[in-house]
């Protein structure tokens, strides 16, 4: 232990994390920078800040606040001990409805501030894209801003007073006439009001560099004002008094639609007489689909605000007619408005892929300009593109000048890098020329704090070293921010990362093969990091559980990256913190589809088990588990399912068992069928075969050995909808697709018997070779089948995305993989394509359950949806994850988790649902956790078709 982390551990009562995880996980932020701290403590209180404080100021050691980790400029990363205020430090103090204040922690979320605020008409009126997991103190620091900000300003207009710890342990009260000011800073103003009078843009978003034109006399002298966007070099917040708004009782949305970006950006300014509550904007290569949006190549959402909703429509509908548009939407419903602001708020996420699938990055996110002057100023930053062979799609808040924009640099080369600084320099010139600011919401941080020269001039900047000095004599907090930085082009996150691809398993078509570029998406927008999901949502719910950031799928992608990177993460694949730290990764695949740039943690815990056990012993579940199939067709071939049962409900075997399966002694093995699905089929009595389409009909192992009802009833409902209904092969060299039964004696002869498995549970505990080859024999007795038009069914909706995305990207180089993927159907969709003209049964029950997060992520539910509603199942499903997500939940260790994922969104669902409610659940997992955990039985939907024909 050194002497500064055991100075540490008996000066505070938080947690300090000297270890590798520990300091993996805050080695960056949302941006392109990347720097090594020493240590990270987490403080239960001021009086620990305190403590850390003089602890690393007789050592020389820097100290960087941390709030959610989404600064997008690098100021939230250090090589000191950072502060992570999101442990405990995160309380809502109090609110006083009467007058409209809150007293908050650095360490709150913000929407946990506006879930308190709602019930009393108000809200906090800063609400940046990232409201679900970034921190008041984090937004104090930044001065974040945010959507609303036309309407109710910076985060600094809604900051009354603020504690702070100075870097030499001084207790201040900042707020207006001076309070709280250090010794000096008066005098220092005092000394140059001209310069601070003159020498800084007016505009809404000016965040750059210091506002020490808030100290100026006729502004109220604010140092509470003037420390907002200080980036944690001044002195480190502890509590905050910030205003509230009252929140309009009814919005309406109004989606402007414009020939193009250029035609919305000019027009953006002209609707703020009208007092709009936002002016945002965006251009079709920033929407993965149009669907939903009014005609055009860009759009304005301006949202209006009334006492009723038509007052609100009214108001929008004013703006829709002083708006020269091509197409106009007006949303009142909230649903719809919530499902319109997704299509902006995910736009961060989305913004870091190009349309071609390549890579865009951040460092000039966010600059402003005069709202006037936004369309000039977009022509010549798209004119400077062009000259630099760049290219950037520009969206964010027109109606304040404000714009974000990644930009594909190339980042990973020398000549790249250099490219990279002189567009930075020359594109600085421009947003200067145009009367504007180098941030406009995420502060300066190392990417442009650089620059603040060619904004402001050397005299200010000076200035701005002389108030650095006052608040921070020992240049102790966050140096190399805003004063004396760092180069822009320093400390670059991809420098470390290898430069020849990775030997890996799974193919990456996303990108390129390459597992670096995999995990290289993250850039930390820690969508992942949210408390509660919305609609049916489901990353990340092991987070949920948690709360802790290496549960999280950033998390996971940092230690990845660290360990790709090999200085901190020092044993590769062998590495036992990245292990960990995937251990409670459900693989829901969540992420996949949740995530703004597609992050597949799931395949990569995959790859990474892959690696690790590689010729080594497994954990006993990955035999027990992950080689289910193996058991449970031996057990069917000698017909010992009754045998297995009896000994399993014996509590001192089936404990035994348990433990040397590695098998969570919390959880019920559950019972095999007494008869398989495939023995059913073969000896069922068939009725007239009808003239529809032939589908075949898969029997994954869940359906074959443990719910066979299901496939019967999924036989049923697709036989009453006038289908042709066949099983897989069984026999590896036939010419004709059946139910396996051979049709010469040549055939028996020449034939290898076989079952088809999709490998989902050899891939899910990274036994990627048997998985392949698992997969391979699937795709020989698949053959005839791929030589028809047949589509294949799939009622386990695990299964089915495993043959969706699993098979063709690690038998990317057999084209019969990519084949059957784009044959796989689930139960609904088939009813949907292949017999559109049949009626489903009258059910008309109210339905409850949660969708699979298999099939939100991969297969999408629209189509089941529809089936739902045909057949009069009303009500939505809950997202989230059920938690056992097939091998995950029975393991060892994971109950808890498991257990609490459930809790999440499907138990309390379920408790909730009216009477009579269908508890619907696709997935043998979420079956048997509603089992489990609350002894109820949930069904698939073909059961309830198949009741419901009668």
């Amino acid at each position: 232990m050194t002497d500064l982390e055991a100075a540490l551990r008996r000066a505070v009562r938080g947690e300090v994390g000297f270890d590798v995880t520990s300091r993996a996980l805050t080695t960056m932020d949302a941006s392109n920078y990347r720097r090594v701290p020493l240590g990270v403590v987490a403080p239960k209180d001021a009086d620990d800040v305190a403590a850390v404080l003089e602890v690393c100021r007789e050592r020389g050691v820097p100290v960087v606040a941390r709030g959610g980790g989404t600064s997008i400029a690098g100021q939230a990363t250090g090589t000191g001990v950072v502060l992570d205020f999101t442990r405990h430090m995160n309380r809502l103090v109090g609110i006083d409805p009467e007058a409209r204040t809150a007293v908050v922690q650095p360490g709150l979320v913000l929407d946990r501030l506006q879930d308190a605020a709602a019930p009393h008409g108000l809200r906090f009126g800063p609400d940046p894209s990232t409201h679900s997991r970034c921190t008041l103190g984090g937004m104090i620091g930044n001065n974040s801003c945010g959507s609303h900000s036309v309407a109710w300003g910076t985060t600094a207009d809604s900051v009354r007073e603020l504690s702070v710890l100075t870097a030499r342990g001084r207790r201040l009260r900042l707020g207006r006439e001076w309070a709280g000011a250090p010794e000096g800073l008066r005098a220092m103003v005092d000394g140059d009001l001209a310069r601070l009078r003159t020498g800084f843009p007016d505009l809404p978003r000016r965040i750059s560099g210091y506002a020490l034109d808030a100290l100026l006399p006729e502004r109220g002298a604010d140092v509470a004002r003037s420390f907002c966007g200080s980036e944690g070099t001044l002195g480190v917040l502890t509590e905050a008094v910030v205003r509230l708004v009252e929140s309009p009782r009814a919005r309406a949305l109004a989606v402007l639609g414009y020939a193009d970006e250029a035609g919305a950006a000019e027009a953006a300014a002209g609707l703020l007489p009208l007092g709009p509550l936002t002016v945002e904007g965006m251009a079709v290569d920033l929407v993965p689909s149009t669907q939903g949006l009014p005609r055009g190549g860009a759009w304005l959402f301006v949202e209006t605000g009334g006492a009723t909703e038509a007052e609100a429509r009214a108001r929008a509908e004013a703006v829709v007619r002083a708006a020269d548009v091509v197409d106009a939407l007006v949303v009142t419903d909230p649903a719809g408005q919530r499902t319109l602001w997704r299509i902006r708020e995910d736009a961060s996420g989305t913004a870091t892929r190009m349309p071609d699938g390549s890579e865009a990055w951040p460092g000039w996110e966010d600059c402003a300009v005069p709202p006037a002057r936004l369309g000039g100023y977009l022509r010549d930053f798209r004119a400077l593109l062009t000259a630099h062979g760049l290219r950037g799609t520009p969206y964010g808040h027109f109606g304040d000048g404000c714009i974000h924009v990644r930009i594909d640099f190339d980042l990973l080369t020398e000549a790249g890098v250099a490219r990279f600084r002189r567009f930075s320099q020359e594109l600085a010139d421009v947003v200067v020329a145009h009367g504007g600011s180098l941030s406009g919401e995420h502060g300066d941080g190392q990417a442009r704090a650089e620059l603040l020269p060619r904004m402001y001039g050397a005299e200010t900047v000076a200035l701005f070293e002389r108030a650095k000095a006052v608040w921070d004599p020992d240049d102790l907090l966050n140096p190399g921010m805003l004063v004396r930085p760092a180069p822009l082009d320093a400390n670059l996150r991809f420098s470390v990362l290898p430069r020849e691809p990775v030997d890996v398993a799974f193919g990456y078509p996303s990108d390129g093969g390459d597992f670096s570029a995999a995990v290289r998406r993250c850039v930390g927008v820690a969508k992942c990091r949210t408390t509660s999901v919305s609609g049916a949502g489901v990353m990340c719910p092991s987070f949920r559980a948690t709360g802790e950031e290496e549960h999280s799928t950033r998390g996971r992608a940092r230690l990845l990256h660290e360990m790709l990177a090999g200085e901190l993460v020092t044993d590769g694949w062998r590495s036992a913190e990245v292990r960990d730290a995937l251990d409670l990764c459900l693989s829901c695949k969540g992420c996949r589809s949740d995530c703004p740039v597609g992050v597949d943690m799931a395949t990569y815990k995959a790859e990474f088990l892959h690696h690790h056990y590689e010729g080594r012993r497994r954990p006993a579940a990955h035999y027990a588990m992950g080689w289910l199939p193996v058991w449970l067709r031996w057990a069917a071939r000698t017909r010992t399912a009754p045998v297995v049962n009896a000994l399993a409900s014996v509590r001192p075997l089936a404990a035994a068992a348990k433990k040397l399966g590695g098998i969570a002694r919390e959880r019920e093995v559950p019972a095999l069928a007494g008869e398989t699905f495939s023995r059913w089929w073969r000896g069922r009595r068939r009725g007239p075969v009808g003239g529809g389409d032939l589908v075949v009909l898969w029997p994954d192992t869940f359906t074959e050995h443990l719910s066979p009802s299901v496939g019967r009833a999924a036989v049923r409902v697709l036989e009453a909808a006038g289908l042709r209904v066949v099983l897989p092969p069984t026999l590896r060299g036939r010419a004709v697709i059946g139910d396996g039964r051979a049709t010469s004696a040549l055939a028996l002869l020449t034939a290898r018997r076989g079952r088809v498995c999709c490998g989902l549970t050899y891939v899910s505990t990274g036994q990627l070779d048997r998985a392949r080859a698992v997969m391979r024999r699937t795709l020989d007795l698949m053959a005839p089948v791929l030589e028809t038009s047949a589509p294949v069914v799939v009622l386990e909706p695990s299964c089915a995305a495993a043959l969706r995305t699993d098979l063709p990207e690690l038998l990317h180089d057999d084209p019969r993989a990519a084949r059957l993927a784009a044959r796989v159907l689930t139960f609904a969709e088939t009813l949907e394509r292949h017999a559109p003209d049949w009626t489903p049964p009258a059910v008309n029950l109210p339905a409850v359950g949660q969708t699979h997060c298999h099939q939100h992520a991969v297969l999408g539910d629209a189509a089941d949806r529809r089936l739902r509603g045909a057949a009069g199942l009303t009500g939505e499903l809950s997202g989230g994850c059920c938690g056992l997500a097939g091998n995950f939940g029975f393991e060892d260790g994971h109950y808890e988790v498991s257990a609490a994922c459930a809790e999440d969104q499907l138990l309390p669902a379920v408790r909730e649902a009216p009477a009579g409610a269908v508890v619907l659940a696709d997935g043998f997992s979420c079956r048997t956790q509603l089992e489990h955990l609350a002894g109820v039985r949930g069904r698939h939907l073909a059961e309830v078709l198949a009741e419901g024909l009668g």
